[in-house]
């Protein structure tokens, strides 16, 4: 439980599928440190979203048989179940319909969909952001993270997610709260080297 914060309190919600969660920047959980998460689904049961800043060297032909080894990056969208792969996308009418999530941003669609569009080179990577696995948690759990400090919470906004190169994506979703969060997108991850 956190006893000081280093930035304005945000108006209290319950969270809801679309919003982002921005690790604060002092968060030491090794899974979630400077990351940003798209809630996907918030309920009684719990919450499911996706790391959309952590990227790994997988490429898709080593998951999906028959893909090209070109395509869009996989990152990690958490440390649960990582043998499952997920799509996050804008481009419904391309890729299945898939859930909305928020505006331009759907979650789920046809990975056949995608192995057409990219063996035909008709489908720009930037569209598409695919996961091994998630970040979930438990009815309340994340609710009483939120409480505590260790997420700053805004609305999804799809060019943080499709127009925002991954190193950058924390930074942004940080400056997106406004000016009285600005500085903390400046603050070193190791306090003592400030």
């Amino acid at each position: 439980m956190k006893e000081f914060s280093i930035y304005p309190p945000l108006t209290a919600t319950e969270p809801r599928p679309g919003q982002l969660l921005i690790a604060e920047p002092l968060l030491t959980d090794t899974n979630f440190t400077r990351s940003v998460i798209l809630l996907c689904e918030h309920g009684e049961e719990g919450s499911v979203g996706f790391v959309l800043n952590q990227p790994t060297d997988i490429q898709l032909n080593k998951l999906v048989h028959g893909m090209p080894s070109n395509g869009p990056m996989v990152f990690k969208g958490g440390p649960v179940q990582n043998d499952t792969l997920h799509m996050l996308h804008r481009i419904p009418g391309k890729l299945g319909h898939g859930k909305k999530i928020a505006n331009g941003i759907y979650w789920g669609g046809s990975f056949d969909d995608l192995h057409n569009l990219s063996t035909s080179n008709v489908c720009d990577d930037a569209d598409v952001r695919l996961f091994l696995g998630y970040s979930g948690w438990g009815p309340g759990q994340l609710q009483s993270e939120i409480k505590e400090g260790s997420w700053l919470v805004t609305d999804a906004n799809p060019d943080i997610l499709f127009g925002t190169c991954h190193d950058d994506v924390w930074k942004k979703a940080i400056e997106s709260l406004g000016r009285k969060y600005a500085h903390l997108a400046h603050i070193p991850t190791d306090p003592q080297l400030n």
